[in-house]
């Protein structure tokens, strides 16, 4: 059996867990799909793609990502319509994001057609795993790692990439509490910020552990140099509404370029609100939070969709957030986008690819 426009191979499971899922009691990244999607590099080109059910994998000890980190990865959904049809979101996004992400780490960039006919086959026969639940959709992860067994530290000249997909409720409960970091860093000029690479992640956890123990769900980083600039959340960009206006730190080499961000700053254009990305001072937030003119802050991303914020923490000070309400930008806008993802409003913007 294969796909029709790509050679892949598809070896469909006997034994499909769906049955086992709760889907009125969804857990971020519980339960995976039936099947993933396997392409491999080597000799300098893709080949042996295929699709088979969901399972370990056999790998070297001195599998070269397990020690040097070459290894990246994207987050990404699906949802269903009224009508059943799996819509994607931005999906092209993605795989340019993947590809800037290949380069910098030194990795193999994938061609269009072995990233999307691979996730499209793959959304296809796992789109029973897509729920049609209000504020659920299947998480759909894409990533790359090094595989040569050698332990010298040099580009690998082999990899995988593989997309295997989950089905997910919200990621918070509720708005979460943030402190402002100033001590850690998450990343510096020069380095792998812009970069959806796996060491971000690791070295992000300590500093996140501290500040879940006391009493915050996540962390917004600051500049390496001064910690005087926000930049981002461990799980999200961070944006702002001050004055009527949309307000967010602009992308950099320190900061990932997010593509819910990027759509909330197309729907505030499109809405004719002024929108600025620039340099975000810590010392202004405060500031703004201590005068009233913050009407609002709030995380963005794909995992997180678009979550405002209850409190933001700075120097051992809570600052509540004001409360959110159906007239408030971010209800506004995380509405307009879900319209858009779920086929409910017309998407103008041509967003979404329907599998």
């Amino acid at each position: 059996m294969t796909a029709d426009t790509l050679q892949i191979d598809i070896q469909q499971t006997t034994t499909s867990r769906l049955q086992q899922v709760d889907f009125s009691n969804l857990v971020f990244g519980r339960d995976i799909s039936d099947h993933m999607y396997i392409a491999e590099y080597r000799d300098g080109q893709w080949q042996n793609m295929r699709i088979v059910p969901y399972g370990d994998l056999a790998l070297s000890p001195a599998t070269a990502a397990l020690h040097y980190g070459q290894a990246i990865f994207e987050g990404m959904k699906a949802y269903k319509n009224d009508s059943g049809e799996v819509l994607l979101f931005r999906a092209i996004d993605n795989w340019k994001r993947l590809n800037k992400s290949a380069e910098r780490m030194c990795m193999p960039t994938i061609p269009e057609e072995v990233f999307m006919n691979g996730l499209t086959e793959l959304i296809k026969l796992d789109a029973g795993w897509v729920p049609n639940t209000p504020g659920c959709s299947l998480y759909i992860r894409p990533y790359m790692f090094a595989t040569d067994p050698y332990i010298g530290v040099k580009p690998s000249e082999s990899y995988y990439f593989i997309i295997f997909t989950s089905p997910v409720g919200t990621y918070y409960a509720k708005p979460p509490r943030v402190k402002i970091e100033t001590r850690y860093i998450r990343a510096a000029e020069g380095g792998v910020g812009g970069t959806k690479c796996a060491g971000n992640y690791g070295g992000s956890l300590y500093p996140a552990k501290l500040a879940q123990q006391e009493g915050y769900d996540q962390l917004i980083w600051t500049d390496a140099r001064e910690h005087a600039y926000i930049e981002e959340s461990g799980t999200m960009n961070i944006m702002f509404m001050m004055d009527g206006k949309l307000v967010t730190p602009a992308v950099s080499e320190t900061t990932l370029d997010g593509i819910t961000r990027r759509s909330i700053i197309a729907v505030a254009k499109h809405w004719g609100i002024e929108v600025e990305e620039r340099r975000v001072t810590v010392k202004e937030v405060v500031e703004a939070l201590k005068n009233g003119t913050l009407e609002s802050a709030f995380g963005a991303g794909t995992a997180v969709v678009i979550s405002p914020f209850a409190t933001i923490a700075y120097e051992g000070v809570d600052y509540a957030l004001p409360e959110v309400t159906d007239e408030s930008f971010v209800t506004k806008v995380k509405n307009f986008v879900t319209d858009i993802r779920v086929g409910n409003t017309p998407d103008i913007f041509g967003w979404t690819l329907k599998v």
